[in-house]
């Protein structure tokens, strides 16, 4: 079969690999229907690795570099290995991407995304850029039979939102500020009005995310180029958001970010990071503003696939873009570097 495989930085290769064997105890093989280019994958492209494995093997799934990429992904359970119940062959699904040990405190939590051995698929073992992949059964979740593949390519990016928004946590009535309109930040700013904000503010560059936010729900989008955000949010908001989510990853818009928060409102760092951030900590202790992470999810794709099966949600208009597999690094990822103004969501057939 196909598949799309990290080697190191800009180093992305088509190619033809082994097809995954027969699943193991506890785990599934699924057809790929639809896998969306995150983030994340942009990232391990531009200046990975950052996640992937490279020098020793990862502690979890034994895996190093290359890789095969993709975790957003929907698609067909072929085959199943002993022990596997909760899922069928036949079963449409959409499943979440960590790997986890359940031995570890978090674990035990079942805050499984703070796993001490954590592994994402498509980063820390083989993913969805390709025909099949095997998964854990514990990450399979059904999808509706009316649901499109497409719409559940985005379920697992929605989760990431969904799980931000709880973190905070944002109650009906609270204004916020979410600092980029790309996947994450859109899915946050759509469950953030889902949970009953009063206002939503959606700060961003690019053209068609700006259209993409108004259109998701935002209140306004403010354009750092073209207004002082910080003053025009405190002008806006009576002195600054309730909570305010940081989904760019920026080492210059997370200073910003802080700043936007009312005297004790909350900060939701969502973005991942290609480079240390400086913060002023007076803004932190003057103001008791709250600073937290938030990684994955953990609890949020059932509920995510009830919003879009249910219509309160509708995640297909971020889809600006459909390839093939052989077109991954020049319509895909290439296109999403020099093309941002026009692209939010680019989701790859594998076959």
């Amino acid at each position: 079969m196909k598949a799309a495989v990290w080697y190191g930085q800009k180093d992305v290769r088509v190619m033809d690999v082994p097809e995954p064997p027969s699943p193991p105890a506890g785990w599934v093989k699924v057809k790929v229907q639809w896998c969306g280019i995150c983030g994340s994958d942009l990232h391990e492209y531009l200046a990975g690795p950052i996640f992937i494995p490279v020098d020793k093997p990862h502690a979890l799934t034994g895996s190093t570099a290359p890789i095969i990429l993709g975790h957003e992904f929907s698609g067909d359970v072929v085959e199943v290995g002993p022990g596997v119940t909760n899922v069928a062959i036949g079963d449409r699904v959409a499943p979440d991407a960590c790997q986890v040990c359940w031995e570890c405190p978090r674990c035990r939590e079942h805050r499984y995304s703070l796993c001490e051995k954590l592994a994402f698929t498509g980063l820390m073992t083989d993913g969805a850029f390709a025909e099949y992949v095997n998964v854990p059964a514990y990450t399979i979740y059904k999808i509706p039979a009316d649901m499109s593949y497409e719409a559940a390519a985005l379920i697992e990016p929605l989760a990431v939102g969904m799980h931000a928004v709880r973190r905070a946590p944002l109650v009906q009535g609270d204004t916020a500020v979410i600092m980029g309109a790309g996947t994450i930040g859109l899915a946050t700013l759509m469950c953030a009005k889902a949970a009953g904000a009063s206002k939503v503010y959606t700060v961003e560059v690019a053209r068609a995310r700006k259209e993409y936010a108004l259109k998701a729900g935002a209140t306004a989008v403010l354009d750092p180029t073209e207004v002082d955000v910080i003053a025009r949010v405190k002008e806006l908001t009576n002195g600054g958001a309730d909570v305010v989510f940081e989904c760019v990853g920026s080492d210059k818009t997370a200073p910003v970010a802080l700043e936007l928060a009312r005297s004790a409102g909350k900060v939701v760092i969502v973005g991942i990071f290609e480079k240390a951030s400086v913060l002023n900590f007076n803004a932190l202790s003057f103001t008791e503003r709250e600073v937290m992470g938030s990684l994955a999810y953990y609890g949020e794709f059932a509920p995510a696939i009830q919003l879009v099966a249910d219509g309160r949600i509708n995640v297909e208009p971020l889809i600006t873009g459909k390839i093939s597999l052989n077109d991954i690094v020049e319509k895909g990822f290439e296109e999403l570097v020099h093309r941002k103004e026009q692209n939010i969501k680019v989701i790859v057939k594998p076959f």
